[in-house]
């Protein structure tokens, strides 16, 4: 039974149904009246063959039963596929919300479900009959047509925009002033109409289907003309706000960005190919970038306000976030998000991207199945946590593994992982989880490795004694700008632990359980480059001893600003040999050396 949005007279009172009704067919008239102009009829024209050729060969490539017995988001794919071809055929060129109602037509007319779109032969963007699986207190939808236009070059903003879930790769692009100033004149009158709660349970397209109707309403009531294209915008830009996360939704869906920083309600800025870059992306005031940020940490179960300014957080698709807030933050709310790889890197893409020699890949890959202890070293954005992605992969199917982050990020393949995440104190400053207690409770869980987030506290000591004491094959990372920093800032935390010990039996302690530093930096040019591979060899009196085994060699910069260098090797025979040859990989290691 397909869920109703409850909707509001303008007095706040429910409407009767006689009302709805007049509301209905006004709605109906002003979409499908006699008068609609001639574009009008040649796009409902255009879209109806569209329709009728991506069915007929989307059922030809796609067998019904078949199609039933495949996950729907990959009969999705497919859908988006063959829609893009077609559109490209036909010179046509439809925005994100139009491809993804045409791709759900798809989907519900070879699945055979209704999803409250009143039936699986629906034209999208044509209303339903009347009670066609749609709630009676809610008028039926009314989506304008699309239109015919010039066919896009390959390449350029039109191309390959499926709709999402579908496999497109294009990021929607920024709404215009039109649908902006729209929003700001009836986002108001909009949540006086319909019953806020119930539209929060609703999936999107289910809620896409059941405002529009409202909005148009409001449109005429309040003489504000929108072409098509400024309509599909400002319904996009009111269920961003209303589920998404507002004015950052395109820029979470842009998958040339890595990064975006919120500095307050008028500056936003970007990362692109390693380079910062400012955007045209602005939010109301403070409070609405409030909204936002209590939006994204109230989903797993954290709250941020004046009482508690700073938290750590994630987005549904893993991205990490970071809020801060006033009294902290003087000019407004930040809001730091490092967004989520879509695609797995791994060691092969690095060496691909001369991120890293191949020689280095083969020596990093040898590490990790020799099951050596690796801290992984860098500044912030340098890549560290891609890196220890990437080197997990090389880890055993069959083993178990812990991880242990404040906000869960890492991307593990293997079939048996644990992922802990630690817990902020609750109001009364009690029940915290911090990331020693969490290390703690790993080792009595029987892991074969366990892998930490980010070394930077207490913690540090448990993790050592951990790869001390049959853990070996564990990883971590740590904020250091060379390897002989790292090791310096791992005695520095082990103290912070409150332990009284030497300064030579806590380099003891290091240089026992680590073996193996990787520095990864960003460089100036925007690219990450694994900068050392540093070997832990023991102990010298009370100093750590260390061997190079690659390091790269700046030699200058290209006329593009694009640094020139190599990858060095030491030729020095690796200290780990002996474990390396425990697991039948020392040929290979001496090979790469």
């Amino acid at each position: 039974m397909s869920r109703g949005l409850g909707r509001r007279g303008k007095d706040g009172g429910s409407k009767d149904d006689q009302v709805v009704e007049l509301s209905s067919r006004r709605s109906r008239q002003s979409s499908e009246g006699a008068d609609m102009p001639e574009e009008a009829i040649a796009a409902r024209k255009a879209i109806e063959a569209l329709r009728s050729k991506v069915r007929a060969a989307f059922r030809a490539r796609l067998d019904e039963e078949i199609a039933r017995g495949m996950p729907r988001g990959e009969v999705a794919r497919i859908a988006g596929e063959l829609l893009t071809e077609q559109i490209e055929s036909d010179g046509l060129d439809l925005n994100l919300l139009e491809r993804r109602d045409m791709v759900t037509f798809l989907l519900n007319d070879i699945l055979g479900t209704q999803r409250g779109r009143g039936g699986a032969g629906r034209t999208p963007g044509v209303p339903a009959p009347a009670g066609a699986g749609q709630s009676s207190a809610f008028p039926q939808r009314h989506v304008a047509k699309p239109r015919p236009r010039k066919s896009t070059a390959k390449g350029g903003a039109g191309e390959g925009a499926a709709a999402a879930g579908a496999g497109s790769k294009c990021a929607p692009a920024p709404a215009g002033r039109a649908a902006v100033e729209a929003k700001e004149g009836i986002q108001g009158v909009l949540m006086e109409r319909i019953d806020v709660a119930a539209a929060a349970q609703l999936p999107r397209d289910e809620l896409e289907q059941q405002i529009n109707d409202v909005v148009q309403e409001i449109l005429i009531e309040r003489k504000i003309q929108l072409n098509l294209s400024e309509q599909l915008e400002l319904l996009a830009l009111l269920l961003d706000d209303m589920l998404g996360l507002g004015p950052l939704e395109p820029l979470l869906a842009d998958e040339t960005i890595t990064d975006i920083m919120i500095n307050g309600p008028k500056q936003v800025y970007v990362e692109r190919r390693g380079k910062l870059e400012i955007t045209d992306v602005v939010f109301r005031d403070n409070s609405h970038v409030m909204n936002i940020a209590t939006r994204i940490v109230s989903r797993i179960g954290r709250r941020v306000d004046e009482s508690s300014p700073l938290v750590d957080a994630r987005l549904a698709d893993g991205s990490r976030v970071n809020i801060i807030v006033p009294p902290l933050a003087i000019d407004g709310p930040s809001i730091s998000i490092r967004k989520f790889a879509k695609k797995s890197i791994t060691i092969d893409t690095y060496e691909r991207q001369n991120n890293m020699s191949p020689q280095m890949g083969t020596v990093l890959r040898i590490a990790a199945r020799a099951r050596l202890n690796i801290l992984i070293s860098g500044g912030t954005g340098s890549g560290k946590t891609t890196l220890l992605n990437a080197l997990s992969q090389m880890i055993d199917p069959g083993e178990r593994v812990v991880t242990i982050e404040d906000a869960a990020e890492l991307q593990l393949q293997q079939p048996h992982v644990v992922r802990l995440e630690t817990r902020p104190p609750n109001l009364e400053g009690g029940g915290e989880i911090t990331m020693r207690d969490l290390v703690k409770n790993a080792l009595r869980m029987r892991p074969d490795r366990i892998i930490l987030g980010e070394v930077r506290g207490s913690e540090a000591i448990d993790m050592l004694q951990a790869m001390n004491t049959g853990h070996e094959g564990s990883m971590g990372t740590v904020h250091a700008n060379n390897p002989r920093e790292g090791l310096t800032r791992l005695e520095n935390m082990i103290g912070m632990a409150g332990i009284n010990l030497s300064p030579k039996a806590v380099r003891t302690q290091i240089s026992d359980a680590l073996d193996m530093v990787v520095q990864v930096s960003r460089m100036r040019d925007g690219i990450r480059r694994i900068v050392s591979i540093t070997e832990i060899v023991g102990m010298e009196g009370e100093i750590v001893t260390t061997q190079e085994l690659f390091a790269y060699r700046y030699e200058g910069e290209d006329v593009e600003g694009k640094l020139m260098g190599h990858f060095e090797g030491s030729g020095l025979r690796p200290y780990f040999t002996p474990k390396a040859e425990y697991f039948g990989l020392d040929q290979a290691l001496m090979e790469a050396i």
